[in-house]
This record gives C-alpha cells, structure tokens and sequence, in this order.
C-alpha cells in the first residue's frame, strides 16, 4: 500500500513539474526585450553616446593643435590600437543598443524615444565615417555573423541624413508617452528637431566638396525652414556633475586633471598662442578655457627641457615655440612626445568651460580635487555658435543664403556668450564677478573689442580664401573640447592655415583618416587595415599637400 501511494505522489509531481513548461534555457536573470524598461535603455544609449563624443572627440583635438598629440610621427600618432574602446563603445553598446530601442518605442508608439535614439544613431555613424572612412553598417549588429563587410562612406552618410528624416518624422508624431527621463534635452521635441537639421547641416557642409549643388540647395532648404540649434538652451551638450564616485559624474577632462598630483592633458602652445596673441589683445575666453598652476615662465629645465633649446629651423618667425607667452601659460608644441617631467602641478590645466575647473583669476596655485566648479562642465556636442559659423562657411563656398559677415559676427558672439554663461552658472561665478570688479573688466566691451577686430580682419581680407581663413580660424577657437567638429573643419577648408609644424622636421603625412581599430582587424576576417593615413573619407577630396 505504501508503495503504490509513493507512485501516485511521484507521479503527481513529475505531471505538475510537466505543467509548468520550465525551460531551462531561460535564464530568469537575464535582461530581453519582454523585460526591458524602454526610459532606462534610452539612458543607457545617451550615455554610450557621451562617452563616444569623448572618444571621438579626443584624435580631432590631438590632430588639430587643440590640445598636445604625445607622438613624434602621424603614423604612431593615430596608431590602431588607440581605438578599440572607441570602436566598442559604438558597436557593441550605443549601436546594438539603439537597434533594440527602436521597434520596442515604435510597437507601444514611443515615439520620442525612437527619434532620440535614431538621431544620435546618425550623429555616430556620421562620426564613424568622418574618422574612419568606410566602415561596416548593415551587416553590423548581427549576432549571426562576425565578420561584416563596410559599407562605403557615402552610403552611410545618405543612411544617416534617411535616419535624420525618420527622427523628425517620429518627433512629430502621437506619442503615447514623452521622454521626460531624457538626460539631454529633458524630451523637448522641438530642440531634437533642431538638432537633426543642424546635424543635416553638418552633414550636407562635409558633402560640399563632392556634390557642390546638392548640398546648395540642401542647405538652402534647411535655411528656409528655420529650424536649426539657436539659442543656449537648444545648445547640444551633455552636462556632468560633482560626485567623485559610484558614479563619478565629473567630466573626464577634470577628472583626469585635477587630483593631488595634477597632472592630465598637456594644453596646446599653438592654441593657447593664438588665443593669447593673434589678436594684440588676450581673447576674453582664455581665462575660462585654461587655469594657470603658476603665472610665471620656468627657467628650470628639469621640469620643461625646451628652455634651453633654439627654435627648430623649420619652424618660422610666427610660430610658436616651447612657451607661448611670458605669464605661465604652460603646454607642448605639436607632435611632442617627451617623457613627463615632475610638472604634474605646473602645467596649465583645464578651465572652467567646458571642463569645469577653475576660473583663472590669477592665483597661480595648483589644481586639486574638487576644486573650481568640481567637474561641472559640457561637452560642447554642437552649440548654436557652430551652426552660424557652418553657415558663414557656406554663404562664402557655396553661395547659400545670408551674409558670411553677419554670420561671423553672430557665432562669435554666441560662443562668447555661451562661454560666459556656463561659467556664470557654476561655483566659480563669484570668483569671475570679483575679478572683473577688481581689474575693471566689462564683458560686453571686451566682446565687443573682440568681435570688432574679427570683422576688421574679415574685411581686410581681398581673396574668398582669407576670408574662409578668418572664419575657419574662428570657429576653431570657439570648438574648444571637441575635436571632431574642428578635425572635419581642417580636412574641409585647410583652415586656419599655416599651423604650427610638428617639433620633427619629418613627421609624414598629415592624417586624413584614422587606422582602423586593431580589435576591428584581428577579429574579423573580412577586415582589411589601411595602407598608411593619408586615405582621406570620401567627401575630402583636397590636395594631399593642403594639410601639416
């Protein structure tokens, strides 16, 4: 009897077991689309989107005299295996990301989240391409092969301007929920559709080169219908905080700067010479883009070798060489690959814009943590002083409408203004107010002075070439902390001409291009690595001399 009752209870389990259809492969655990909260991966994707600016961001700066390139040659100076994070943090999370993101927004018609998430797909493939060229695209994101071919960079440009559209198409739809978590523009639709039109614009200018009448009439459109970034609070920027750790939300510029032992980027001596001299007088946003650790030039050569060398002989009487000024500001010539001296505390560290250290009112003492604005800063992703200068460039090139003049004038403008608000806005604006009191500084003279010798400049100028060179040379200034957008100006326009030579007489050829990721090439068999780095992208067709 006590036999067949143990059957009877076995075999009642093994059927309620039965019933329950558990499958073993499901991990319960796991993250799938059926569990998915669409807000949290729409961070998720904004964020991969920061840190791949930061990425991109960072070779343009290098390339371009913005802050200094720590090799002697271009060829180790954009070397393959500086990528592979850069190369990750697109594919493997922001692009995989946003490829699930959107159908879960479409199907329960969320529609703001697809077009956040499609016009920052667009910004990144458009990235992608202006440093890589070809890359792949649509037999990437599938867990089915490993080994997807490029697609061309042309095409992948015609498929971002398409996602652009989409974007603005799903911005003006019904959606069933906003995006009120969205960490960029709080779900305001109508700046991501100012946003998607200027990146169109971006695109378009880029394209000028290789289809001169479509991106005329393009840009015209985009001009007409009067929806492109504006004003400061349409800027595109990602803002950090102060909290130094789980998580650290400071920006990585100040992160990686200001700590007991300093440290962090070395400053350009050709930017900050040009921002200090070119002019007669000191740019007003100089003391906002750099702090000094010390206001005096060193004499001691353990801590800057360069004081007791002479001038390369390549390098002429305008170029800067070793210091650029007498007052401390303290940085490296392009193409420097000295070791690092003991001027962790010494050299010039980032300001208060965009970064979000200190404002420099003179003091001259070291950088530490938390000091300044604690980290506070931006990246400046695409600001509304970009668009007029992207636009000055095109009435010149293209003969689109507005005046280049105007333009000029307006985004200089705008940058300084932007410049200043951000600082005002942070810890800092008290030291700023004191200073200004103390020294008898009036802002809006001091831009208007500014603005004054610009258009001085501008008017001097007697070809179209020296007119592309002042507003190039311009916006190059107002693009401090992001590369990308002055990495693509330089290769379009040659602009600002005449930089500062690398400290090697030979470095080789200017990079038109970067190496494709060393990740990229070993693991995917249809990969194929560039033959040297003059392979300009497709839409830069400009003499292969026109760069140093």
């Amino acid at each position: 009897m006590r036999k067949y009752i143990s059957s009877l209870v076995l075999a009642a389990c093994m059927l309620a077991v039965s019933a329950c259809k558990l499958d073993l492969l499901d991990n319960p655990n796991a993250v799938t689309t059926n569990n998915t909260d669409i807000n949290y991966l729409l961070n998720s994707i904004e964020l991969s989107y920061r840190n791949h600016f930061n990425q991109v961001s960072d070779p343009g700066m290098r390339l371009t005299r913005m802050i200094n390139q720590g090799s002697a040659i271009y060829d180790n100076a954009v070397s393959p295996g500086n990528y592979d994070g850069l190369w990750s943090t697109a594919y493997a999370g922001l692009l995989t990301d946003v490829k699930t993101l959107i159908p879960l927004a479409e199907s329960s018609q969320r529609f703001v989240h697809a077009g956040i998430a499609r016009t920052l797909r667009a910004s990144a493939l458009l990235n992608l391409v202006d440093l890589f060229g070809d890359v792949p695209y649509t037999q990437a994101i599938d867990p089915t092969n490993f080994n997807p071919n490029t697609d061309t960079g042309a095409t992948i440009y015609t498929t971002a301007l398409a996602d652009l559209d989409k974007a603005i198409e799903n911005f003006g739809a019904t959606s069933s929920s906003g995006a009120a978590n969205d960490l960029i523009y709080g779900g305001t639709t109508d700046s991501w559709i100012r946003l998607a039109n200027t990146l169109k614009l971006k695109a378009l200018l880029n394209r000028r080169l290789v289809d001169k009448a479509g991106s005329t009439t393009a840009i015209n459109a985009l001009i007409t219908a009067n929806r492109l970034i504006s004003t400061n609070a349409q800027n595109f920027t990602f803002k950090f905080g102060t909290n130094l750790t789980n998580p650290d939300t400071r920006h990585p510029r100040y992160a990686g700067q200001y700590s007991p032992t300093g440290g962090g980027d070395y400053q350009s001596n050709s930017y900050m010479g040009t921002l200090y001299t070119s002019k007669g007088f000191v740019d007003p946003r100089m003391r906002f883009y750099f702090y000094r650790q010390t206001v005096r030039n060193p004499t001691d050569v353990n801590v800057l070798r360069c004081v007791t060398i002479a001038k390369p002989t390549h390098y002429s009487d305008a170029d800067v060489f070793c210091l650029p000024t007498t007052v401390g500001y303290w940085g490296r010539d392009h193409l420097s690959n000295e070791g690092i001296p003991p001027d962790g505390l010494l050299r010039t560290a980032w300001g208060v814009y965009p970064a979000g250290g200190l404002f420099d009112n003179n003091a001259g003492v070291p950088v530490s943590l938390g000091a300044g604005a604690g980290g506070s800063g931006i990246h400046p992703m695409m600001m509304r002083s970009f668009v007029d200068f992207m636009l000055a460039e095109s009435a010149l090139t293209l003969g689109t409408s507005g005046s280049a003049r105007d333009l000029l004038k307006s985004a200089v403008e705008k940058s300084m203004a932007d410049v200043r608000t951000l600082a005002l806005g942070t810890t800092e604006s008290g030291k700023i107010t004191a200073y200004e009191t103390d020294n008898r500084i009036v802002w809006a003279d001091e831009v208007t002075k500014y603005v004054n010798k610009v258009l001085a400049n501008y008017d001097a100028a007697t070809t179209d070439d020296q007119r592309l060179n002042v507003i190039g040379t311009e916006y190059w200034l107002a693009l401090f902390g992001n590369g990308i957008e002055s990495y693509n100006l330089y290769r379009r326009t040659g602009k600002p001409a005449n930089q500062q030579p690398a400290l090697d007489p030979n470095p080789g050829a200017f990079a038109r291009s970067l190496y494709y990721p060393s990740s990229y090439i070993t693991r995917n068999a249809n990969a194929r690595q560039k033959a040297n780095v003059t392979t300009p992208v497709f839409w830069d067709n400009n003499p292969a001399n026109l760069l140093r």
